[in-house]
This record gives C-alpha cells, sequence and structure tokens, in this order.
C-alpha cells in the first residue's frame, strides 16, 4: 500500500488557517481589509478578551445577495479576479479567497449581511468550518462579521496565544495605523465597554495623526512628500509587426506611436526627527497602495537614509504611503499579503532613500552625534614580554561632522572621529568590574547606553570595554566588599566619579549608580507597602495611544501601589495626580510613555514581577542623578556610600555597569614596575 495520501478537507482547513490565522490581529486584519475593498466608509470594531473571545466587525460597505454569502465560506471563492491576468495588477487589499473559510474553520463565525438591491438580509452561522443556520432577516445595508472562541477546536494553536492585554495591543496597534491610511473614513475601536479608538473622517493625513496621537506628536515628525516618473524597465515591448500594424490601423507613422504611460510613483508620510529614536523597527509602518506591509527593501532604503544621523542600534517612526500602478507591485507573494515586490526595485529604494534623506536635511541639517567611551590598550615590544601600557578612558565628546556631497545632489554626512590606537589587551568583567585579563582580542564596544531608552533586562553590557570572563569567588568577594573603602576624588566631565582606595583605582558612573541605590529602595517599599509619592501641584493629563491604553489597564494597580495616582480624563487620555518621590514632575509623561511603549512589546504574558522590576526601574532611572551634574563632596561620599550597601552594586537595573576598577598591578604594569 502506498504512503501518500490526500488529506481530509478538516485537516487541510486548519492548515490553511494556520497561514492565514496566526493570532487575533489577523482575523481583524483580514476581516478589516474585506470591509475597506467593499467601500466601507464606517467600520466599527468590538473586542472581548483580546480578540480570543468575540472580534466583531461591522461595516456599511455594498454587503451581499444570498448566493454570494454562502459561496463566500467556500475555499479560493473571490469577487476580485476573475482570470490569471489579474493577479498582474491586484487592486484590492484581498484577493485569494482565504480569509473568511480559514477563520471559520478555527472558530464559531457568524455573518450577517445585506446588500443594497437585495429586500432582505442573510444570517449565516458556521461552526469550526461546518455551515450551522442559514437564514434571511431584515438587516441595514452592510456587513458585520462575528468570531467567537477562536482556536476552540485547535487548543495547541490557543496554547500559544499571548496575554489578553499583548493580543489587545497588536490589534490597537493595527487598526490605529489602517485609520492612519484611511483618513477619509470612520474607524472604532472598543474593547469590552472601552473606547479605544473613535477616529471620524478628517481632511487629510497630518489631520488624522493630529486626531490620534496629538499635536505633541504631529510635531515630532516631518513631513514627506515626492514623485517620480517610471520607466519602462522590464515591460515588454511589442513585436515590429504589431508597431506596424497598429500604424496602419491609426493611419499614423510608426515612429509616432506612443504606448501606454507606465505612470508615477508617489511617496507621502510622515517620518520623525534625528532625535526621536526607538530600539525596533516596531514604530516603522509602510504602507503599499494603501496595504500594510513589511518590506525588506524599503526597511533598508529607510535605514540609508537614517545612515550617520541616528546611531546604528536605534530605529526612527516612519508613516509613509507608497503609490504606485497596481502592475508595479506583486503582492501575491506571501498567504498573509505582508509581504511585496517591485517590479522596478533599485528604482523603489533609491526613490525612498533619496525622499526621506532629503526631507530630513531639509529639518535638520546638522545631525548631533555621541562618540562611544572606550578602552585603549596598545601593544608595546617592549623588554618585557607581555606587557602593556594602558591610556586613559577618553572624555565624552561630539566628533565633528562634515557635509560631503552625495548622488543625486543630496548631502551625506561622514563623522571624522578621532581613531582609537590598535587593541591589544582585553579587560574581563568580574561581578560588574572590568580588570584586566590575559588574552589579547578586540574588545567589545557601544553607545552610551543612558542616553537612549532601553529594555530593561535586555540592554548589553556596553561602554567601556567589557569582555565577559569568570573569576575565583574569593577575588569577587573582596572586590564586592572593597567599594565601602572608597573615596572620592572627584567628578569627570560631571558625569563620572573618580575614587581610589588600596585596590586601586575605581570609576563610578553616577546615573547608574544612583539607579541602582534607588531601584533596590523602591523593590524594598513595594514590598512594605510604603511607596513614596508627591502630590502633583497641578495633574498632568497624557493621552495615550490605544496600545496604550490596553496595557495601562493592565497595570494601572501595580502603578498604583508604586506612588501613582491616576485616574480616566476622557476617552483617551488620564489625570496624573501623583507621581513617585524623587521623579521631576516634567518627566512624568515621559516616563509613563516610556513603560507603556515597553510593556505593550512585551511578546510574553506580563506576570507581577516583571511588571514590578519594570516599573521599579523607570522610575528609578528618571529620579536618579544626571550625568553632566556637578556633586559635592559629602554628595559623592554618601552615594558610594549607598551603593556598597545595595545587593548588586556591579551593574544597574537595566545590565549596564556600575563601576570600574583599574588596579594597583594594572598600575604598576603600566609604569614597568613589574
Amino acid at each position: 500500500m502506498g504512503r501518500i495520501h490526500i488529506l481530509s478537507e478538516a485537516v487541510a482547513n486548519k492548515i490553511a488557517a494556520g497561514e492565514v490565522v496566526e493570532r487575533p490581529a489577523s482575523v481583524v486584519k483580514e476581516l478589516l481589509e474585506n470591509s475597506l475593498d467593499a467601500g466601507a466608509t464606517r467600520i466599527k470594531i468590538n473586542i472581548e478578551a483580546g480578540g480570543k473571545k468575540v472580534i466583531q466587525i461591522i461595516d456599511n460597505g455594498c454587503g451581499m445577495v444570498r448566493d454570494d454569502a454562502m459561496l463566500a465560506f467556500e475555499r479560493h471563492a473571490t469577487s476580485k479576479l476573475k482570470d490569471a491576468d489579474d493577479l498582474l495588477k491586484v487592486a484590492t487589499l484581498g484577493f485569494r479567497g482565504e480569509a473568511l473559510p480559514s477563520i471559520a474553520s478555527v472558530s464559531r463565525l457568524s455573518l450577517e449581511t445585506r446588500a443594497a438591491e437585495a429586500v432582505s438580509g442573510t444570517i449565516i452561522e458556521i461552526n469550526g468550518g461546518k455551515m450551522a443556520r442559514v437564514e434571511e432577516a431584515g438587516l441595514p445595508q452592510g456587513t458585520s462579521i462575528t468570531v467567537r472562541d477562536l482556536f476552540f477546536n485547535t487548543p495547541a494553536r490557543k496554547k500559544f496565544l499571548k496575554a489578553e492585554s499583548t493580543e489587545l495591543s497588536h490589534i490597537a496597534s493595527l487598526v490605529t495605523h489602517y485609520a492612519l491610511a484611511h483618513p477619509d473614513k470612520h474607524f472604532e475601536l472598543h474593547s469590552s465597554t472601552n473606547a479605544m479608538l473613535v477616529a471620524p473622517p478628517v481632511a487629510g493625513y497630518s489631520e488624522r495623526v493630529y486626531q490620534i496621537f496629538g499635536k505633541e506628536t504631529l510635531d515630532q515628525l516631518v513631513p514627506v512628500a515626492a514623485e517620480q516618473k517610471l520607466e519602462r524597465i522590464g515591460l515588454p515591448q511589442p513585436p515590429p509587426w504589431r508597431r506596424q500594424q497598429i500604424a496602419a490601423e491609426n493611419s499614423v507613422d510608426e515612429a509616432a506611436i506612443e504606448f501606454p504611460d507606465p505612470g508615477e510613483m508617489r511617496l507621502h508620510g510622515f517620518v520623525s526627527k534625528p532625535e526621536i529614536q526607538k530600539l525596533n523597527r516596531n514604530s516603522i509602518f509602510v504602507f503599499v497602495n494603501q496595504r500594510l506591509v513589511r518590506d525588506r527593501l524599503i526597511q533598508h532604503a529607510l535605514t540609508e537614509a537614517y545612515r550617520n544621523i541616528i546611531p546604528p542600534a536605534v530605529y526612527p517612526v516612519v508613516l509613509l504611503f507608497l503609490e504606485m500602478p497596481p502592475g508595479e507591485v506583486d503582492v501575491n507573494v506571501h498567504p498573509s499579503k505582508t509581504e511585496v515586490r517591485f517590479r522596478q526595485s533599485t528604482a523603489m529604494h533609491d526613490f525612498v532613500r533619496d525622499t526621506v534623506r532629503a526631507a530630513l536635511m531639509k529639518a535638520r541639517p546638522v545631525p548631533q552625534f555621541v562618540t562611544e567611551i572606550r578602552a585603549h590598550a596598545t601593544a608595546t615590544p617592549g623588554l618585557t614580554p607581555g606587557a602593556r601600557e594602558w591610556e586613559p578612558i577618553s572624555d565624552l565628546a561630539v566628533p565633528s561632522v562634515a557635509a560631503s556631497a552625495a548622488p543625486g545632489g543630496l548631502g551625506g554626512f561622514s563623522l571624522q572621529a578621532p581613531q582609537p590606537p590598535p587593541i591589544a589587551g582585553r579587560l574581563r568583567f568580574v561581578g560588574g568590574v572590568a580588570i584586566e585579563a590575559n588574552a589579547a582580542v578586540p574588545v567589545a564596544r557601544g553607545p552610551l547606553e543612558h542616553l537612549f531608552t532601553r529594555d530593561v533586562d535586555t540592554i548589553p553590557d556596553n561602554g567601556c570595554a567589557l569582555a565577559l570572563d569568570l573569576a575565583e569567588e574569593s577575588e569577587e568577594q573582596s572586590t564586592l566588599a572593597a567599594l565601602s573603602s572608597l573615596r572620592p576624588l572627584g567628578q569627570i566631565r560631571n558625569s563620572f566619579i573618580l575614587a581610589t582606595n588600596e585596590d586601586g583605582l575605581w570609576i563610578i558612573d553616577q546615573h547608574v549608580a544612583h539607579e541602582r541605590v534607588l531601584f533596590e529602595r523602591i523593590l524594598k517599599q513595594r514590598a512594605a507597602k510604603k511607596a513614596e509619592s508627591q502630590r502633583l501641584l497641578m495633574p498632568i493629563v497624557i493621552e495615550l495611544s490605544p496600545a496604550q491604553q490596553a496595557v495601562f489597564a493592565e497595570i494601572a494597580d501595580e502603578l498604583a501601589h508604586n506612588g501613582f495616582e491616576a485616574e480616566p480624563f476622557g476617552a483617551r487620555s488620564i489625570a496624573v495626580k501623583v507621581a513617585p518621590a524623587g521623579v521631576d514632575a516634567a518627566q512624568v509623561e515621559h516616563m509613563l510613555h516610556e513603560l507603556l511603549d515597553q510593556l505593550s512589546r512585551e511578546e510574553q504574558s506580563l506576570n507581577l514581577e516583571k511588571i514590578r522590576a519594570r516599573i521599579a526601574a523607570s522610575i528609578a532611572c528618571h529620579a536618579a542623578i544626571k550625568v553632566n551634574m556637578p556633586l559635592e563632596q559629602n554628595k559623592m561620599d554618601w552615594l558610594l556610600a549607598e551603593l556598597a550597601k545595595t545587593d548588586h552594586p556591579m551593574s544597574c537595573p537595566h545590565g549596564r555597569p556600575v563601576v570600574l576598577r583599574y588596579s594597583v598591578k594594572d598600575i604598576q604594569k603600566a609604569f614597568k614596575r613589574i
């Protein structure tokens, strides 16, 4: 008997559903795109339990007659394609005819629809891919689809869904950005009884950004707009006999024949100023013919546009809309339609890069950079084999930036930073303290992490040259005990404390040292339910995005236990009346936005311990002593004494090193005494 057999229809449907329906946001995406294709001008989305329990989308589109409604649940049934040639010029968001049958096979789905020309509407109920009820009813024009108990018959898929707040955050982000792409339509997103997004039609994209995110966000964005003529590269040319035939039919000279213009590609939208920096690409949204896509070609073009304008480890905020003839882009390359291919990929890449680059240069021609802190080690062929000369850590400085001509008339930027000497030694990391190691390997370098926003527990140990290595436990214990005997000598650039004891010379980052002290104090106060707070003179009203609203509802109680007192103030705003002690009132809004953004990107379920650590780390970071802040002698004495009392004095809550040690042995080697 042969080994190959045909899968049953039920199994095949579930496999197909796995390609299209990844999570509740995937269902919302497919149904939302169907509503837009149906010409809907008003779309309302209701969500329960993050989409796991209920997803309902109501629109006022063209609707369907009874026969079409029943046929829509057959595999590959669609009204948007007729033959293979239509695949070369897809002008709709959906076209595969897979969404409805795939969703219906893994949920309990109810469809209510009525076409404008129909006297009555149609109600269809499907449970796990099996049709349960079909009947007529009096319904308004349009379509309402309700998806209940998603993945009820595929428990393995349901088990891998994230927390409700995470799933709701994905849905909120999706709906928000489709609302941005269609400013002429009305969008509503409701979770249980909470209206997360209500966006009536507006005149244009700027008004939509202002409507959803507010004036402050709009002021931080740079508008982008350009258009470029497409070339006939790659388009098939008619054979000579066809050219002669066309000339004869139209009684014109063959040389005068003009073939159809391939059209133009247009780019418009917004990109962030260089000082707005994100940790990942989650804030980059690109729409191609109003389709939300994740395209590597455009991502690379944006990276090139921001090259030497922002550090390479961070990313901008981007909202771009690319429009071109449907024949210039192939959208049939991914089941979820999130990837596309461009026929003129090189021209598209350069167009996006040059347009964004020109907009950035016009908005801010001189970007600001910070150099890296490095510990340089130079090899010395001296009389003593293996001896090394150690150079001091370089000060903080801003390297000069020179503009240079770039292709297409756009100016480029090139850093003229001093080059470090060759590295031959290395520092090893013992309990957070960098000491000498014997191996001669390159030293890892990185930007000053405390100048950028970083996620808790995800920041690598950057700053000075760090290389992890194991050490004897006794040596680590003596290093930790030595902190209590440190005597501060002064500050370097009002940012780093220089101290000494019998073990050698120490450099302490004052910001992260104070951050570690405050972090442990906040956690202890939270455990004892004695969080210190301060009542603000005037409440601070903060606008939240739909994704931030979902996270805020999840962590509101924990925020209250950490010294916050906030209450709803309108549909999408909260009023903060009380904030943790030590945090400047001007930083409260930034701190909350940063915290909610971090938690909204969390892919795993948010447990209480992680939430507490994130909140404590955020409060400590914003309340700690800042860089470029002069400290008196008694303040430095107090900080070092408090640091020595902490449980983990060698690293801050984000993982950055707090202290660096230059041991007496290192000093003796540098002076050729050993």
